[in-house]
């Protein structure tokens, strides 16, 4: 009896053993995908009081993974290094306002935009400063290093103006305030959204035209990824596609602006 007993154990505990391998084998784990992004261009990324990550490049990374059906691992990276950083497998694509232009093209592909704003130029009120080169003259001008805008205010105003660069954008706006820096440049929405409508920033205001050059500013915000990674990028275009045409996109926009960032 006591035999027929533990055979009987022993026989339930195989079977079960069984069943859950082949349930633990049936399931197909997620996909993870590495984001790299910056952390330090607000309203699109930044990190908050506690130490999470918010923004609308943030939330675009979420909603873009989801749709692929993957997980999303957000990677921080300084902005200087986040080209070198994704060719060396740190992530798998950055999501970190990257204007899509020429030269970035010879390292890394691009998807299709997925948001297209200007340039801008903001002074102090009552300065007087105007966007010409005889205006300009002898006046110091704060500029994130590397970007699209740093090589436009180098080829255009170099010989006119002091460039001042900074490793993140919000180190430029401190000394804008501290009165260290004449004039900022930067995408508009970044200007507008993360310092004139802080706290001091009424005491500035948007000055010139907006730009558009293509040759160094680029044809709009494209998610790079590394050039052998054909098929992500065709994946991520195919998700940019649905999650705009199924309202995601336009929820988080909602959420950030109040008008359409997109483009023509």
């Amino acid at each position: 009896m006591k035999k027929n007993l533990i055979s009987l154990l022993l026989s339930l505990v195989v079977f079960s053993g069984l069943v859950s391998t082949s349930f633990a084998g049936s399931k197909k784990s997620a996909e993870k995908l590495r984001i790299g992004v910056e952390g330090a261009y607000p309203p699109f990324s930044e990190v908050d009081k506690d130490g999470n990550m918010k923004g609308f490049d943030i939330d675009i990374s979420y909603a873009l993974c989801k749709e692929m059906g993957s997980e999303c691992e957000l990677v921080k990276q300084d902005w200087d290094g986040i080209i070198p950083a994704l060719l060396a497998k740190k992530y798998d694509a950055i999501v970190a306002s990257m204007s899509i232009t020429a030269e970035r093209e010879k390292k890394v592909s691009f998807t299709k935009k997925y948001y297209a704003t200007p340039a801008k130029f903001v002074r102090k009120k009552g300065s007087g400063i105007e966007i010409n080169k005889a205006s300009l003259k002898g006046k110091t001008v704060g500029i994130q290093r590397g970007t699209i805008h740093d090589k436009y205010l180098t080829a255009v105003y170099g010989n006119d103006v002091t460039i001042k660069r900074y490793g993140k954008q919000d180190e430029a706006y401190l000394d804008m305030k501290a009165g260290r820096i004449d004039l900022l440049m930067a995408d508009s929405l970044a200007l507008s959204d993360g310092f004139l409508k802080k706290a001091g920033g009424d005491a500035y205001e948007f000055v010139g035209p907006d730009l558009t050059d293509q040759k160094y500013l680029g044809k709009g915000i494209g998610i790079a990824i590394r050039k052998e990674d054909t098929a992500l990028v065709e994946k991520f275009n195919k998700a940019i596609d649905a999650i705009r045409s199924n309202g995601t996109y336009d929820t988080i926009r909602k959420k950030y602006f109040d008008f359409d960032i997109y483009g023509k």
